[in-house]
């Protein structure tokens, strides 16, 4: 489990687990999120949460994505900077995710 701020002062935060990074990259949520300019505003956090809740509603027996939900991405805490945070929490996991995975072939 891991903890990330949801806002600059640090007096908000908020936990991820492994299975809503997995969930996120199941989907590839965060794929082509983000603009050219890089700036992860309210708009960015929005358009996340429509595309979230269209694939919901295409396949509304998908558990992991209404557990991402709740957890995540609509909680109360959740706002552009945590999103900011998370982009980043899950860069770094996946990074650390694919190193793993390669480390575990190579011991085959």
């Amino acid at each position: 489990m891991y903890e990330i701020q949801t806002n600059a002062k640090g007096s908000r935060q908020m936990f991820v687990t492994d299975e809503n990074l997995k969930t996120i990259e199941r989907y590839g949520l965060f794929q082509q999120l983000v603009d050219s300019s890089g700036i992860i505003d309210e708009m960015v956090l929005e358009k996340l949460r429509l595309n979230v809740r269209a694939l919901i509603e295409a396949e509304p027996d998908k558990a992991d994505l209404v557990d991402l939900c709740q957890g995540v991405l609509f909680h109360d805490n959740m706002k552009a900077f945590g999103l900011n945070q998370l982009v980043k929490l899950y860069v770094n996991w996946l990074k650390t995710h694919q190193e793993i995975e390669q480390a575990n072939i190579l011991k085959e």
